[in-house]
């Protein structure tokens, strides 16, 4: 019996490893298995591998090879460069962090907890309704001792795009005229596959990377650290990533990261046919069913992006039927899913409890057709009125 196709649109969650990329880590797993800090060629060779995964990121960044380090994740990535940079400073003076109120929790909560422990002060920025950082309230909420200031590049529920470019650049011509530098990072995950992350174009001092976003595999990460940037070492031991990140390299991901990266590179046709895709979906859903919103900015937004709170269904309810029906969304992000919390993000743009909860986000990938996307705006509002009836709304 034939299995039966998913229409699979959660790919802001994670997504498919691609064939290609696959077949390119596979030896890696059972041939190649060599340790990489070993002198023999079977270390030696995987050393290579790791060096080589390692230029194609530095060419997708545009960047020196020395400033990409691997990691195991993205909030792994987050994690360190607040860590590691906060409580890298002079001990007399307890370092102020700036954020947003719509970041990944891998940014807010280890700020959050540093800031509980009196290590740091923290600001978190408002929003407005779109999900934009105004750079005014910015400028305003910096201080003497402002060291880090970190937002995401797109926000990976709503799928608004930053002006990370207006941020960095006062960010440099504030630091002409300070005495200690404020450095600026930014969680550019959710941007990798569509948006310019030329470090020569962002001018940010370090930014995180997920492979598993961007089809490759789960269970590597990465950080670009703009060489001279203060940072203490992630994990000791073994020396390894410079001595900055110990511990024996995961090969096969990290070539899989590599190669994945390397594909993202002359995509721009691709890039047009998922923003045709993803208007449709959006047109369709607005026009076929009412007392709908669509979350976030229509401009400002990531091209396979669309998030939206249907009144009277619950999300939750919405996303078990919509799997009835072989479609796969999320209420938000795929690392909060299993809380019964309303989403941080829906909040902070104005949305109540109600609205946020009844949030579905909808992510396309290079696997969408438009036979997906007509399917589901079939699909869609006969499962919305059935919810709205059972609720009474």
């Amino acid at each position: 019996m034939a299995k039966e196709k998913i229409i699979y649109l959660d790919n802001a969650s994670t997504t498919p490893v691609d064939p290609i990329v696959l077949k390119r880590m596979t030896p890696y797993f059972s041939e190649k298995y060599g340790n990489p800090s070993s002198l023999y060629s079977l270390g030696e060779n995987n050393h290579r591998a790791i060096e080589k995964a390692r230029w194609q990121l530095a060419d997708f960044l545009n960047c020196s090879p020395k400033e990409v380090y691997f990691t195991g994740s993205a909030t792994e990535s987050n994690n360190w460069i607040i860590s590691g940079l906060l409580q890298n400073g002079d001990s007399k003076i307890r370092p102020h962090f700036i954020t947003s109120a719509i970041e990944h929790k891998a940014v807010l909560e280890p700020g959050k907890v540093l800031a509980e422990r009196g290590l740091i002060e923290l600001t978190i920025l408002p929003v407005n309704r779109q999900g934009i950082v105004k750079i005014e309230d910015l400028k305003k909420s910096i201080k003497k001792n402002t060291r880090l200031i970190s937002i995401a590049y797109v926000n990976n529920e709503i799928g608004t795009i930053q002006p990370v470019g207006k941020i960095s650049r006062l960010i440099n011509r504030l630091n002409r005229k300070r005495r200690e530098p404020i450095y600026f990072h930014t969680d550019a995950v959710q941007a990798a596959n569509y948006l310019d992350c030329r470090v020569n174009y962002l001018k940010a001092d370090a930014m995180s990377f997920s492979s598993h976003k961007i089809y490759g595999p789960k269970g590597v990460g990465a950080l670009y650290l703009k060489e001279g940037t203060p940072i203490v070492s992630l994990i000791r031991g073994g020396g390894q990533e410079r001595g900055m990140r110990s511990g024996t390299e995961n090969i096969a991901g990290i070539v899989g990261f590599g190669e994945a990266i390397k594909k993202i590179k002359n995509h721009r046709l691709r890039i047009k046919n998922t923003l045709r895709l993803r208007n449709r979906l959006i047109k369709g859903i607005l026009e076929s069913i009412p007392n709908v919103r669509l979350n976030g900015s229509l401009k400002n937004r990531l091209p396979n992006n669309a998030n939206f709170s249907f009144r009277g269904a619950e999300g939750e309810s919405i996303i078990l039927e919509l799997a009835k029906k072989r479609i796969a969304a999320s209420t938000g992000s795929a690392c909060a899913s299993h809380s019964l919390s309303p989403s941080h993000v829906l909040l902070a743009i104005g949305l109540s409890h109600e609205q946020a909860h009844g949030s579905v986000r909808f992510s396309l990938g290079r696997q969408t057709t438009q036979r997906d996307i007509d399917y589901t705006i079939k699909i869609l509002p006969g499962i919305i009125t059935r919810l709205r009836k059972i609720s009474g709304r």
